[in-house]
């Protein structure tokens, strides 16, 4: 009898394969984000199998991406620079030279992350008693503790100032720049920074670049920073933020979307309909994610095969970068690239027209 039973209870040798998973976010997953933060990953797997990198910012990724950026990023005796503070370093002169005389500016800094980038270019403004206040920005509760933990060591006679947003989505709210005593907008000129390579990272630049145009008077600046260069011309090899910061990323979503590491692979490649470099979760099962709190109803089937994109990085070249400044009504002042060549730095304002 026991011999005929295994004969005939021998399964089908691929019915492991069609055997669809189930995965479910963790409690930690919804205590990280809002209800509409859910219905944005949520939307994002769906139409474009994407859980946006924005996202991976919140809780530990906000601890993730500080030891990344301390390791990694920063000046240490073996490593002597660090491309977005050489990059202001060597703009100070043209930037302070277009601050009002007798005036005073507001940094905004969207994507503040530690504050460690523009730590040097405030301590030359404040010098000359031209820094009236600082308004760290950023899509992380956690990173903007760790910005205003900073700041107010290195600066605690500047006004620091800090708000969550995700400029992808909405501009710059105003009532930043209201002044306390009399509640009216502040008219002191600005320079807006989103350093780093943040710019590359966004799935829709035009948007991001629109609300900073919306965000802007006629006398504020934008400065950012990028890559530039071919991504087509990836050669494969994996460095920087798309190895280490990618390689924690995958880990950290994997864990609060409850993806099992044998189902998966990480994959690198060039991806020709955005012009970036990805990375993504390629899914050996059938899985079915299940979102099921906060009110939430949702079940989102993924293939076999599949795969799901937690990071990008766009390079850019010249010719597209201006097209998309003037698409998006913003006109470059001046911009600079790092002794490699690698890197850019752009300086732009509102178009006159």
């Amino acid at each position: 009898m026991a011999q005929n039973f295994r004969s005939n209870s021998q399964l089908p040798s691929d019915m492991s394969t069609a055997i669809s998973r189930t995965a479910k976010p963790s409690s930690e997953f919804y205590s990280l984000f809002s209800e509409e933060e859910v219905l944005g990953i949520i939307d994002a797997l769906e139409f474009r199998r994407e859980i946006p990198l924005k996202y991976s910012y919140k809780g530990r990724g906000a601890q993730i991406w500080n030891e990344f950026y301390l390791k990694y990023l920063i000046p240490t005796w073996y490593r002597t620079s660090n491309v977005e503070i050489e990059l202001l370093k060597n703009n100070f002169k043209y930037l302070n030279a277009n601050i009002q005389n007798g005036k005073k500016v507001n940094i905004v800094d969207v994507g503040a992350g530690n504050s460690y980038p523009v730590k040097k270019f405030i301590q030359r403004l404040n010098q000359l008693a031209k820094i009236n206040k600082y308004i760290a920005l950023d899509i992380s509760d956690e990173l903007l503790n760790l910005s205003r933990k900073n700041f107010k060591k290195w600066f605690p006679l500047v006004e620091f100032i800090s708000s969550t947003i995700d400029i992808e989505n909405s501009c710059v709210p105003k009532t930043l720049f209201q002044n306390k005593a009399s509640l009216e907008i502040d008219d002191t000129a600005k320079i807006f920074f989103h350093l780093g390579v943040t710019i590359g990272n966004h799935q829709n630049r035009d948007e991001v670049f629109k609300n900073f145009r919306d965000s802007m008077g006629k006398n504020d600046f934008l400065v950012f920073t990028n890559e530039i260069g071919s991504n087509s011309r990836w050669d494969g090899n994996v460095r920087g933020g798309c190895k280490y910061h990618v390689e924690e990323i995958y880990g950290w979503v994997k864990n609060k979307i409850g993806i099992k590491s044998e189902d998966c692979e990480l994959v690198r490649k060039y991806d020709l309909k955005t012009d970036s470099i990805i990375a993504n979760i390629k899914l050996h099962h059938d899985y079915t994610i299940n979102f099921n709190q906060m009110g939430i109803d949702k079940k989102i089937k993924i293939s076999e095969g599949e795969e799901i994109t937690i990071w990008r990085h766009h390079k850019h070249e010249m010719p597209a970068l201006l097209q998309e400044l003037e698409r998006s009504g913003l006109q470059l002042l001046q911009y600079s690239t790092n002794k490699y060549k690698s890197h850019i730095m752009v300086i732009c304002k509102v178009a006159s027209n």
